[in-house]
């Protein structure tokens, strides 16, 4: 046998043993998935407090604009960011709340919104499926109140709505809320950043450049 051939025949005979898995049935591989360890952090151990504390002190470590609300002052909260952004253009999901669609600004509502069109928006604003405090992280999975990927990509300025009893603390506790595997998600750590090969600091490479936050205190913390 050539030294070609030997080399080739060992090569899959590795390939061979790694993937031995593959022939066994549905009930053998099931019994290999309930046998692999466990032992990362399944939950935070943090109460409910400390868990929205490190995400308000996250997200402003990412530069993000974070103020808290009470339900009933929502409204008055969002119409006080958007004037205070300058902006009277803004981009929303088909099925946000009307009420927080302030008077006075020009909402775009998306309904298969182009490309184009969102472009000339200069804002949007959205809900949110939930956030992980340990990251600073809030996750989209682009529901009919937090719309479109495009969306959240392309405007250069985002509000979004966070409530209180979304913010879990660590990333297992949000696998634990998914009933389903997501079609798709957005996960938004501040706002968009990236930095070159001499770090140099760029913001709204692939996303807003501003990202504000209100949490809403929607249950009792203790």
């Amino acid at each position: 046998m050539s030294p070609a051939i030997d080399s080739r025949q060992r090569v899959l005979d590795h390939i061979g043993k790694a993937t031995q898995s593959v022939a066994k049935n549905d009930a053998e591989r099931a019994a290999d998935y309930a046998r692999l360890p466990r032992n990362y952090v399944h939950k935070g151990q943090r109460n409910r407090q400390q868990t929205l504390e490190l995400m308000i002190e996250r997200l402003r470590e990412y530069d993000a604009e974070v103020i808290e609300s009470t339900p009933e002052a929502l409204p008055a909260a969002i119409f006080q960011v958007l004037a205070a952004s300058g902006h009277k253009c803004f981009v929303v999901p088909q099925k946000l709340p009307t009420e927080w669609l302030a008077a006075g600004y020009d909402w775009k509502v998306d309904q298969g919104l182009t490309s184009a069109e969102i472009n000339l928006a200069e804002g949007v604003v959205t809900a949110a499926f939930c956030a992980v405090a340990d990251s600073g992280t809030i996750i989209l999975h682009h529901s009919e109140t937090e719309g479109q990927r495009a969306i959240t990509l392309l405007p250069d300025w985002q509000l979004c709505i966070l409530r209180s009893s979304q913010v879990v603390e660590t990333l297992p506790e949000y696998f634990s809320r998914c009933t389903a595997p997501p079609r798709l998600l957005t996960s938004l750590s501040g706002p968009s950043a990236t930095a070159d090969i001499e770090m140099t600091r760029i913001k709204g490479v692939h996303g807003p450049r501003f990202l504000h936050v209100i949490l809403v205190r929607d249950e009792e913390v203790r």
